[in-house]
């Protein structure tokens, strides 16, 4: 329940969600830019700087949030049940 907790207060900075906002799927707060778009961005071969250049509302705080996101909700998440 504390790792839960935790990745609430660490999302509510900089990461968001609202149902009202893609069906509640995470986003950068105050944007519609989701954590998912940043991570396809990388996973695709582009840089941070890129991505920020793409999308000049975000700051590599906002690039650092979603893979703090993303890190502690496999975290939370992950169990081998899934994968197989």
């Amino acid at each position: 329940m504390k790792q839960i907790l935790a990745l609430i207060i660490a999302m509510s900075e900089r990461i968001e969600i609202n149902p009202d906002i893609y069906n509640g799927r995470p986003v950068v707060k105050g944007t519609r830019i989701t954590v998912q778009t940043v991570f396809d961005f990388l996973a695709a071969g582009d840089s941070i700087e890129q991505i920020l250049q793409e999308y000049p509302k975000l700051t590599k705080e906002d690039v650092q949030a979603c893979f703090n996101f993303a890190s502690r909700l496999m975290d939370n998440q992950f169990s081998t049940e899934a994968v197989a």
